[in-house]
C-alpha cells in the first residue's frame, strides 16, 4: 500500500513545478542506480517459470506486449502517429487512457485503434496518485472506473505511478491489471513481483462474502462482479521509457535489448510501457521531456531482426485470455493452475539473502 510519504507527496505534487520534480527525480534515481545494479534491470530468479507452464501459443519462444500510458493532451495527439509507426513495422499494442484526466478521449480515436487490431485500456481515473489513499476513496473511484470500463467496452487497467493494492482491484470489473513489474526500484512503490510471467490474483473468500452498499442508480452499478473468480496480473518486465531516456538519459537502447535477450532466453513475457507524451516524432531536437522516436523504432526493428518468427506479439487482453484458458485446462486435469499471488511475495530476498527494497523515485 502507498506509504505516508507517498501520500504526502502526491498531495503536494500539484504545487511543485515540473522542472523541479524532474530534477529531484533524476538526482535520487542516479544516486540509487549504483546500489541496485544486482537487481535491475534483471532480477535473478525472476526467470523461474510457473509450474506446468505450457509455453506460448504456436510454440513461440517468448511473448512481446507493447503498452502505452497517455498522460496529457500532447500524448493523446501523438497516438495515431504511434499506431501508424507500429503498424508499419508489423506490431500491435495497447493504449491506456485517463478517463477523467486533463484531456477528453474521443470515441473516434478509441474506435480507430480497435478497428486496426489495437487495444484500449483504462489508466487510473484522475492520475493524481490518490487512487489508494483509503479504501473508501478507492471504492468510490472504482464505481466510476467501472462505468468507463463498461462504456468503453474494455477489460484492462493500470494505475497511475504503478501504485498497486492488488486485492482491492477485485472491485474493478477487469480481466487483467498491468500496475506491477518484475523489478523497478525507481518507482514510488518499488517492491517488485520478481517474475517475468503472468500470474493469477484470485478473489478471496472474504471478498466473496462481502456485502457492499448498493450504489445510486447513476453510479454505474455494483463494484463487484460476483461471477469473476479473479484477474490476471501482467507485470511490465522491460524498463519504462521514462526511466531510461528521461531520468538516466541513456543514449542508446542497449538496456532494452539486453533485457529482451534475457527474457527471450528464458521464454518469458517482454512487456514494455512507452509513453506517447515523451516521443519526439519530428526531426528537431527533443524538448526536455522528450526523446527521439527512433529509439523506440530501433527497438521494434531489433525485435523483428533478431527474433523473426519466434515471438508472439499480443495485446494484454489476448495474453490474459490465453492464461485463463490454460489455467482452466490445468484445473480440468487436476493440476495447479500457474502462478498465484502467493507464488512471489512483494518483497523477496536478493541472491545474497538480504531483503532488497529500492527507494522510491517520485514522479
Amino acid at each position: 500500500m502507498p506509504t505516508l510519504r507517498n501520500r504526502v507527496y502526491f498531495r503536494l505534487k500539484p504545487l511543485i513545478p515540473q522542472s523541479l520534480r524532474t530534477a529531484l527525480r533524476r538526482r535520487v534515481a542516479l544516486r540509487l542506480r549504483g546500489s541496485v545494479d544486482d537487481i535491475w534491470p534483471i532480477m535473478p530468479g525472476s526467470e523461474r517459470s510457473p509450474e506446468d507452464w505450457p509455453g506460448w501459443p504456436g510454440g513461440k519462444k517468448f511473448a512481446l506486449i507493447l503498452t502505452h500510458d497517455v498522460e496529457e493532451q500532447i500524448g493523446l495527439d501523438k497516438c495515431l502517429e504511434l499506431m501508424r509507426l507500429e503498424r508499419k513495422l508489423g506490431f500491435r499494442s495497447s493504449f491506456n487512457f485517463i478517463p477523467e484526466g486533463d484531456y477528453a478521449v474521443p470515441r473516434k480515436l478509441r474506435d480507430e485503434l480497435t478497428q486496426n487490431g489495437f487495444e484500449v485500456g483504462i489508466h487510473d481515473l484522475n492520475h493524481d496518485g490518490r487512487l489508494f489513499a483509503s479504501r473508501r476513496e478507492f471504492s468510490q473511484r472504482a464505481t466510476r472506473i467501472n462505468r468507463y470500463l463498461a462504456e468503453w467496452q474494455v477489460v484492462g487497467f493500470r494505475s497511475a505511478f504503478m501504485l498497486h493494492k492488488l486485492d482491492w482491484l477485485h472491485e474493478l470489473n477487469i480481466q487483467y491489471d498491468t500496475s506491477t513489474f518484475d523489478t523497478d526500484p525507481f518507482e514510488p512503490q518499488p517492491e517488485g513481483r520478481h517474475t517475468i510471467f503472468p500470474f493469477w490474483i484470485p478473489r478471496s473468500a472474504s471478498l466473496n462474502s462481502q456485502l457492499l452498499v448498493a450504489p445510486k442508480p447513476d453510479e454505474g452499478g455494483s463494484n463487484l462482479d460476483s461471477s469473476s473468480p479473479g484477474y490476471v496480473e501482467l507485470p511490465y518486465t522491460l524498463p519504462q521509457d521514462s526511466t531510461l531516456f528521461l531520468l538516466f538519459r541513456e543514449p542508446t537502447i542497449a538496456i532494452w535489448c539486453k533485457k529482451l535477450d534475457w527474457i527471450a532466453k528464458h521464454g518469458g513475457m517482454a512487456l514494455v510501457n512507452v509513453h506517447p507524451d515523451y516521443l519526439c516524432f519530428d526531426r528537431k531536437v527533443p524538448k526536455r521531456r522528450e526523446y527521439p522516436f527512433v529509439y523506440y523504432e530501433s527497438f521494434l526493428e531489433y525485435v523483428s531482426r533478431e527474433y523473426q518468427g519466434v515471438f508472439w506479439n499480443a495485446t494484454p487482453r489476448e495474453v490474459a485470455q490465453f492464461y485463463v484458458q490454460g489455467s482452466a485446462s490445468d484445473r480440468n486435469r487436476g493440476r495447479r493452475p500457474g502462478l498465484s499471488a502467493t507464488s512471489f511475495g512483494t518483497l523477496q530476498e536478493d541472491p545474497v539473502g538480504k531483503p532488497r527494497q529500492g527507494k522510491h523515485v517520485f514522479h
